[in-house]
């Protein structure tokens, strides 16, 4: 299939940023540069910091696809998709179902387990209690956490029992989140925590990140200049390449598509585990995403480019299959 060549195919873009999560501000961030990114090629982008009530209105001003950097509730979720896939604004990234069970990263684990793919153990916590038996059950230290936030929010790493009620009472939050525990992943030679940018069907160089405190946080994400990020990562080729895959089997297991990331641990055997999904990664000046197309030659309106593109081809193949079919194949 013929890549887009010219910034006209596109239409009116809307760049979805803002919006209403825990995460605004990083969305408000990633939606800046790529709305900047993408006119710099000569797209007809507009950024619009996007609210539920408009988010009905985009059709009706006239644009034709969007650009979604709506990180956490409401843009990464499924529920952006599912309005949009109503209005057929083709918008980029993963579709209403592979969003929603990203966004759930107990759903997320329960469909690795059950694809055979290695994810930590955990367990569901709904109290204090809960708490105390999952670190009987998974030992310490265990990581608590919400398990539909983003950007590491409401997540903290448990050494002593005296720090669970605390643990648990941040990933609840006021609005009586989901949370779990995790089983703490350590000890990998190569290092410890990583990730696996996917575009457009393909695993990117994986990432080595160091962050300067216990675990990647959100400052040690967004706002700290101490973290360290190795792309390429450093891995064995053999070992690279045996991650690359398993992050694409991830990744496609959950329906995702277009675009996204996959974070994983490595422990001290350089056995790969398997952390979650985010199918709205963050594109900002500290983000992997853009670090990791950097690494194969594409230069961050490129990879914007490339993102978007995936609207036009994605769109225009399934819309080719209906009309020659007369129905969905």
């Amino acid at each position: 299939m013929s890549r887009v060549d010219d910034p006209r195919a596109f239409g009116k873009v809307a760049v979805l940023m803002g919006g209403w999560s825990a995460e605004r501000q990083v969305a408000l961030w990633s939606g800046d540069a790529v709305h900047r990114a993408l006119c710099a090629r000569g797209v007809d982008a507009h950024a619009v910091d996007l609210t539920p009530d408009r988010l009905f209105q985009l059709k009706a001003e006239g644009f034709d696809r969007a650009f979604n950097v709506l990180h956490g509730t409401g843009g990464e979720d499924g529920r952006v998709q599912a309005v949009l896939e109503l209005l057929d604004v083709p918008v980029t990234g993963s579709g209403v179902l592979a969003s929603a069970l990203a966004m759930d990263k107990l759903r997320t684990k329960r469909i690795w387990q059950v694809e055979g793919l290695p994810t930590p153990g955990w367990r569901v916590l709904r109290s204090e209690a809960d708490a105390l038996a999952a670190a009987d059950a998974l030992g310490l230290p265990l990581i608590v956490k919400p398990s539909e936030e983003g950007s590491s929010v409401g997540i903290s790493k448990v050494k002593q029992r005296d720090q669970l009620a605390a643990a648990y009472q941040l990933a609840r939050g006021e609005r009586g989140r989901v949370v779990m525990a995790e089983q703490f992943i350590g000890g990998g030679r190569y290092g410890q925590e990583f990730t696996c940018a996917i575009l457009d069907g393909s695993a990117l160089p994986t990432i080595r990140i160091v962050p300067p405190g216990e675990f990647y946080d959100y400052d040690a994400k967004y706002l700290s200049d101490d973290t360290r990020y190795h792309c390429p990562s450093g891995l064995p080729a053999d070992l690279e390449a045996e991650i690359q895959a398993l992050c694409l089997r991830a990744f496609e297991a959950l329906g995702a598509s277009g675009w996204g990331r996959v974070d994983f641990l490595l422990d001290g055997d350089d056995r790969p585990w398997l952390l979650e999904a985010n199918l709205v990664p963050g594109m900002t000046s500290h983000s992997l995403v853009p670090m990791a197309a950097a690494a194969v030659g594409l230069s961050f309106e490129d990879l914007c480019w490339r993102i978007l593109e995936t609207t036009v081809l994605v769109h225009s193949s399934a819309t080719s299959e209906v009309d020659h079919a007369g129905h969905h194949v």
